[in-house]
């Protein structure tokens, strides 16, 4: 931290604090970002967080006595500031926002209606185009079953044809030899005929489903007076699966309802929000999501987080949300939302009628799934969260939330390979994950090449840090962490330590130890071994690193030898080939093994001379001589 921010005077810059509207940022003494707030007054809201009150709470006194300083970006307008927050909390994730834990996209039905001959697809996203949307549903594999309904029932095309130009090109695909496809391709079926059946794709699709079971049961009926039995029993299939698809979609009223309602039930930090989506005047599913509430938030402003991270990062606004409690911002979240619909959305509260039932059995299905899930969830906050807090009692540290943890992996002594694992909050952060091809050792030195390993990592952090403007990125290597993770002892750790000094960085440093079966007894820690109850949830989130850091090492040193990339350190010792060289480790299993025998423990392997023998001694020992 440079000399300026260490001399950061909070009072001094509260009195500086402009009267307009922004965000503000709270960081720690390690710089980290744990707060992100919006203000209509950026004056008035910062400085109400370091006056004197009885009304604080303990959780808000807490988050306060962390701040080491703060920063602020001001905007235009309150609309604004309402973006860049949710932007900001989105990026940074603070440790005292209330946050959504679930990172949920939704599928759509895609009907490429632009196109001369429609095709039926699946979807990730809602896309500005001139295609026709059905959706979001809140399950990918419905999405899956009711695409292959349609195209069973109207055989529409899939392939990726550009027709009618192509029309001709070509060799019908499996899907018309299946009864799937009426083959457009290959001008079997007329463009008009197509469209029809595109429009009875899509009032399925719109929920007119009696049409298509009245006309399947005559041709069922048709089938079976022919005693086409087969073929009868094909239509009876398709009629129970259009039943199954419309049980689904629970009929709510007015054919124009597009809303989402939205409750809550709340369990001390344990949090579960409920929402129904409701298109088309018909309940298409519901989803439920869990908060992690940091501060204590009243209910409104529960939702109104909910409401900002939810429809910051979901394609699609309905034009109504109905909401359990009243928000404070709802009016300038009705904007927000409005802006990224590009029609008028409202927020309302129903206080009666069918409304009111429906916000109130979304309530109660939270409720539902909050006492289910109670356990649960404490069993998954006690392995990770609560793992990490064992670990900071076991090393005297606290604020521990983004752990590194590195491995050396070599396959007989020849090029070696490092691994880069990391975990936030007890959990794995794969996007994180990164592996290091050793340039600059030969031979099996596992201390050399973490030196090598970890000088490269926190180089290049540094290297990004002095950009311009990289104080706001987030990457795997510009985010430094709270703690580092060795697999080893004294050694590993020392080897660490003396990168750190080189390069200026203070960070603390933990050895995992292994006893002699290879198995996970303790930490290391400031020059002494630091025993763990193996019963703990902090040793299993030790072990749990220990292996990643390693499966990680091995699956990508095993990819490289998939490519041949790899070769033993035994073919550089002339007149040792396949065979000799796979005799050797099979009786010594490891090339430290190999290094420690004796010529007469090396001729005595099969297919071994004494002339082979010595040329491996030497070759092990020459630099000794």
């Amino acid at each position: 931290m440079g000399e300026e921010e260490r001399e950061f005077d909070i009072q001094e810059e509260l009195r500086k604090l402009p009267k307009k509207p922004g965000v503000y940022l709270m960081h720690d003494e390690k710089d980290e970002i744990i707060y992100v707030g919006k203000a209509i007054s950026l004056k008035n809201r910062v400085r109400q967080y370091f006056q004197s009150s009885r009304n604080k709470t303990a959780k808000i006194e807490q988050m306060v006595s962390r701040i080491h300083h703060f920063e602020y970006i001001i905007t235009d307008s309150e609309l604004e500031a309402l973006v860049l927050e949710c932007n900001l909390i989105k990026e940074y994730q603070p440790r005292y926002n209330t946050m959504l834990k679930d990172d949920k996209s939704y599928p759509y039905i895609k009907v490429t209606v632009n196109e001369a001959y429609p095709r039926i697809l699946f979807a990730r996203e809602r896309k500005r185009d001139k295609c026709k949307y059905f959706g979001p549903y809140t399950s990918g594999g419905a999405v899956k079953d009711t695409l292959e309904l349609l195209r069973k029932l109207y055989r529409i095309r899939t392939c990726n044809r550009g027709l009618p130009k192509e029309i001709g090109k070509g060799r019908p695909c499996l899907n018309y030899h299946i009864k799937q496809c009426d083959a457009p391709c290959q001008g079997y079926i007329g463009q008009e005929e197509y469209q029809r059946a595109i429009g009875k794709a899509i009032e399925f699709l719109n929920g007119n489903y009696e049409e298509i079971v009245s006309e399947l049961e005559q041709k069922m009926a048709a089938a079976s007076e022919a005693m086409e039995y087969e073929e009868a029993m094909e239509y009876r299939d398709l009629i129970g699966s259009v039943k199954q698809i419309a049980k689904k979609q629970k009929i709510t009223g007015d054919q124009r309802e597009e809303r989402d309602i939205i409750a809550f039930a709340q369990d001390g930090e344990d949090t579960v929000v409920q929402v129904f989506f409701v298109r088309d005047g018909k309940m298409i599913g519901r989803e439920h999501f869990y908060l992690c509430v940091a501060l204590e938030e009243s209910r409104g402003q529960i939702l109104a987080s909910f409401v900002k991270q939810y429809y910051a990062g979901t394609p699609f606004i309905p034009r109504e949300l109905l909401l359990q409690e009243g928000i404070e911002e709802a009016e300038i979240l009705a904007e927000w939302l409005s802006g990224k619909r590009g029609q008028k959305v409202m927020i309302r509260v129903p206080k009666k009628g069918q409304k009111e039932k429906l916000v109130d059995l979304a309530a109660r299905n939270a409720q539902m799934v909050l006492e289910q899930d109670r356990e649960k969830m404490k069993r998954e906050e006690m392995r990770t969260r609560g793992a990490v807090q064992e670990i900071e009692q076991q090393l005297g540290l606290e604020g521990i939330v983004r752990m590194e943890a590195f491995d050396i992996s070599n396959i007989n002594g020849f090029e070696s390979v490092g691994s880069m694992i990391v975990y936030e909050n007890g959990k794995p952060k794969r996007s994180d994950y990164r592996k290091f091809r050793i340039k600059t050792v030969v031979g099996a030195n596992d201390y050399a090449s973490m030196d090598e390993v970890l000088s490269r990592r926190f180089e290049h952090g540094i290297l990004e840090l002095q950009k311009e403007g990289a104080e706001k990125e987030v990457g795997s290597f510009t985010r430094f962490p709270d703690l580092i993770l060795m697999d080893g002892g004294r050694g590993q750790v020392n080897a660490c330590l003396s990168v750190l000094k080189r390069l200026g960085l203070e960070i603390p440093v933990c050895g995992m130890v292994k006893d002699e079966n290879h198995r996970t007894r303790g930490l290391y820690f400031q020059n002494a071994e630091i025993p763990i109850e193996k019963s703990s949830e902090g040793f299993r989130l030790i072990t749990r690193i220990q292996d990643e850091a390693h499966r990680f090492a091995i699956t990508y040193h095993r990819g490289l030898r998939s490519k041949e990339q790899v070769h033993s350190i035994l073919d550089e010792i002339e007149g040792i080939g396949v065979v000799r060289r796979r005799a050797l480790m099979r009786e010594f299993r490891d090339i430290e093994q190999i290094r420690k025998a004796s010529v007469e423990e090396l001729q005595a392997v099969e297919s071994m001379n004494q002339g082979a023998a010595e040329r491996v001694y030497r070759f092990f020992h020459s630099d000794k001589e």
